[in-house]
């Protein structure tokens, strides 16, 4: 077996065009370590529906630029098969934007190099640039795929690869299949055309386009009053964010010093997330240390690549003045918000997030849609007006961007928190009178990140073959196993259980080696006055389906 790994490794280094990675591979063939190569060389990584996504390294297992150029092989081969080059006599066209992690810039130049290889036409983003500005240079351009090189919020040690096409929405199946196959295909790197010059880097022109099209997501002559904190979180995010609210006429956010520019090692948080523990500690500090007139209305923070938004507001029940609000909160006010400036179309969710936006749709009597995990199938419901996951990603204006947006949704819950400041009010009285009216729906998540993936498979397992038939007290009036699929969705690997006033879900992430657990108790509430102890209540039962959970799954 040693014979033949390092022999396998040689084979690698011979054709490794990225001389970091070489010098890595040598170092570890010439140690002969055994262990890391066998990690690096147990498998491939592999192309999905999240495309692909991991650690940074040499070998098959890891992200490198042979994996990329065959990864952009795959696809160009996939591309030509559905008839593309297309168009009267011209190539068609893939969009390819990066952001500022590791190597980034060199997976988009590669992928740029295979496509032209490959006799379509490839344009570059100009410089790193938030995720929503690829998908909507997609439409924009006319472009038959595009490709992000981005690991969104994963550690500083990894990268991403994310295929859309040319709808403007993610890949999923069987697309991701069929991609997957001609990547298995490619026999080596020396069958790729990788030519030095012929695609295009765009200029600012898509840039000013998408910020022109965020006109569209504000209602003419709203208030802009509200004040922010912006925190890019070492990302991508800020110029085009500043650029859009000074377009909009919003009070120039506070920037988060700290964490306002680019850097691929996120320097000052543990993990690139808003969700993290800590990530939003210096947002929180800046927010406290203005005061009077500067004070701000509201925290913005966007995820590295800008495609998700997480929103504080001031809220003293923790002694931090600050509270960051829940994904299915903001999910909820945006649609309330919609709703108030009278939107029609399909608002959709995924099934982990909050049933609180089914009951909004229905009391506007507008269409309802719940999707599978991912904005892959958000994008795709029919009509779409309004989108939303919990984990902080929104489609406000699914015509411009077929995916989630984090700057038009920063715009868009600063026009609502502006409304609501004229009125006197805030986010959180707006989430209160949503509570009496359609019930507390409280949402919680149990997420498990393990170094072993065979514990999250172990762990589905034993809730399948020894499943709870009660939580916290609740019996578990349904049990839907989601590899079966439903009428309303495809198969997907997933229990859902339905309780007496509660929800639960659990299914292993798409993109990180978590077990995610979703819970949802919806309470009735009579009153304004009754909210404190409905809260109270919702608080205990998540916490006790919880524990109660965390021991069916043995996690």
């Amino acid at each position: 077996m040693h014979d033949e790994l390092i022999a396998q490794a040689q084979a690698w280094l011979t054709e490794d065009p990225d001389p970091d990675t070489r010098t890595e591979l040598a170092r570890l063939i010439d140690a002969k370590d055994e262990t890391e190569l066998a990690a690096r060389f147990s498998g491939t990584l592999q192309f999905g529906t999240a495309g692909l996504r991991g650690e940074l390294g040499a070998g098959p297992m890891r992200m490198n630029r042979s994996v990329v150029i065959r990864a952009a092989a795959g696809l160009a081969a996939y591309l030509k098969k559905q008839g593309h080059p297309a168009g009267e006599g011209e190539a068609g066209l893939v969009v390819i934007g990066y952001d500022a992690r590791h190597k980034s810039h060199d997976f988009a130049q590669d992928t740029a190099a295979v496509m032209t290889g490959a006799g379509l036409r490839a344009a570059v983003l100009p410089r790193p640039l938030p995720t929503p500005v690829l998908a909507f240079a997609i439409r924009h351009l006319g472009a038959v795929a595009g490709v992000e090189v981005t690991a969104s919020h994963n550690p500083p040690r990894d990268n991403g690869y994310k295929v859309y096409l040319g709808d403007g929405s993610q890949i999923v199946p069987p697309a991701d299949i069929d991609i997957a196959a001609e990547i298995a295909a490619v026999p080596s790197l020396t069958t790729v055309p990788r030519p030095t010059e012929g695609w295009d880097t765009l200029d600012d022109s898509v840039l000013d386009a998408y910020l022109a099209r965020t006109d569209a997501v504000l209602s003419e002559g709203s208030p802009r009053t509200a004040r922010t904190v912006y925190t890019a979180m070492h990302g991508v995010g800020k110029d085009v964010l500043l650029a859009a609210f000074a377009r909009a006429g919003f009070p120039a956010p506070v920037l988060v010093a700290e964490q306002a520019d680019p850097d691929p090692e996120f320097p000052t948080v543990a993990f690139p997330n808003p969700e993290e523990p800590g990530a939003m500690d210096l947002a929180f500090a800046t927010a406290r240390a203005l005061s009077g007139e500067t004070a701000p209305d509201l925290i913005i923070a966007n995820d590295p690549d800008a495609d998700r938004c997480a929103v504080a507001v001031q809220d003293d029940t923790d002694g931090t003045g600050w509270r960051m609000l829940r994904g299915d909160e903001v999910g909820a006010l945006l649609a309330a918000h919609l709703v108030h400036r009278g939107a029609t179309g399909t608002f959709a969710e995924s099934i982990v997030s909050s049933s609180l936006l089914g009951r909004i749709a229905e009391k506007a009597g507008l269409p309802h849609v719940e999707t599978l995990t991912g904005f892959k199938w958000i994008a795709r419901a029919e009509g779409l007006r309004y989108g939303y996951e919990e984990a902080l990603g929104y489609c406000v204006d699914p015509d411009g961007v077929r995916d989630k947006d984090g700057i038009t949704a920063a715009l868009l819950i600063t026009e609502l928190a502006s409304r609501l400041k004229e009125e006197g009010r805030t986010l959180l009285d707006l989430l209160d009178d949503l509570a009496v009216e359609h019930g507390l729906h409280a949402t919680d998540q149990l997420s498990v990140r393990v170094e072993d993936l065979s514990l999250i498979a172990a762990a589905m397992r034993r809730l399948r073959e020894q499943p709870p038939t009660e939580l916290a007290g609740l019996p578990i009036t349904r049990t839907d196993d989601l590899t079966r699929g439903t009428a309303e969705l495809p198969p997907t690997d997933g229990l859902r259980y339905t309780l007496d006033g509660a929800r639960v879900i659990v299914r292993p992430s798409g993109t990180e080696p978590k077990l995610k657990c979703y819970l949802e108790v919806v309470i009735p509430v009579g009153s304004h006055k009754d909210l404190p102890a409905a809260r109270a209540k919702a608080t205990a039962l998540l916490e006790s389906i919880k524990r109660d959970l965390s021991t069916a799954a043995g996690i």
